[in-house]
């Protein structure tokens, strides 16, 4: 009876990433995905345990590891999932930017030739829209892997969300503190926890200035985009592993 009420629970916020036949035949887009100053210096240097890696356009096996840049990073985090469900692992993916694109998703099966349902029941998706619901979707995580055991937990749009105007700074802050109390309990767990966040895209009140800081605070990796003049994303890192920047085509390819 338990099980039942949990299930029930969780559908509210809880999706599986697929495709929906349309009764045209077509596919149904499932999500919205259109997007709508250097941080490196306010990044504190603190190393974590975590293990060491050298290897960009990947995920640590475990602990918190932070990507940011300007502009629709919460999209970049698709090229970071082949490579993952390839080895058969499973991911939690908490959308808070609306970003999930089963079509991307889709074609990047396919240039595997790897079935995207194989991809599908090795994702599941919940999305937040807004600050407090994201906050939510973090505490819900323990109940979520019950069910559903992933190896991996993606996060979009922390801290951006928390960034919302319509939210007075102290609920903000309170609920910030919230989800990166559960997001380092998590990181404590055999799991990987990653964060995507356009932080340096928002120009956030002096009361939050601070947010995207503490939110790389526990962090053991922390890389930064940066496009370079073939308009094609790099990654460098911030702290954590040796330095690197390795352009993508080869880093996806893998």
């Amino acid at each position: 009876m338990q099980s039942k009420s949990r299930n029930k629970e969780q559908s509210d916020v809880y999706q599986q990433l697929r495709f929906l036949d349309a009764p045209d035949g077509r596919q149904k887009k499932l999500f919205n995905y259109d997007t709508v100053g250097s941080y490196s210096a306010a990044i504190p240097r603190t190393l974590s345990s975590a293990p060491r890696r050298t290897t960009p356009w990947a995920f640590p096996e475990q602990g918190l590891a932070v990507f940011y840049g300007p502009g629709n990073v919460p999209r970049l985090s698709h090229y970071f999932l082949p490579r993952l469900l390839l080895q058969g692992k499973r991911v939690l993916f908490l959308d808070g930017a609306n970003s999930a694109n089963p079509r991307l998703l889709a074609r990047l099966a396919r240039e595997r030739r790897v079935p995207f349902e194989q991809f599908n029941r090795q994702i599941q998706i919940a999305r937040a829209f807004t600050c407090f619901q994201l906050t939510e979707l973090i505490a819900r995580v323990p109940r979520f892997l019950a069910d559903f055991p992933a190896e991996v937990l993606v996060v979009t749009a922390l801290p951006d969300l928390y960034f919302d105007e319509d939210v007075r700074d102290w609920d903000a802050r309170v609920a910030l503190e919230q989800a990166l109390g559960s997001l380092e309990r998590l990181a404590r767990q055999p799991l990987a926890v990653t964060l995507f966040s356009a932080a340096t895209t928002f120009t956030p009140s002096a009361a939050r200035r601070n947010f995207f800081a503490r939110a790389c605070r526990p962090a053991g990796e922390v890389w930064r985009f940066s496009v370079g003049e073939d308009g094609r994303p790099s990654l460098i890192c911030e702290r954590g592993p040796a330095n690197a920047h390795l352009g993508p085509t080869a880093a996806i390819a893998k």
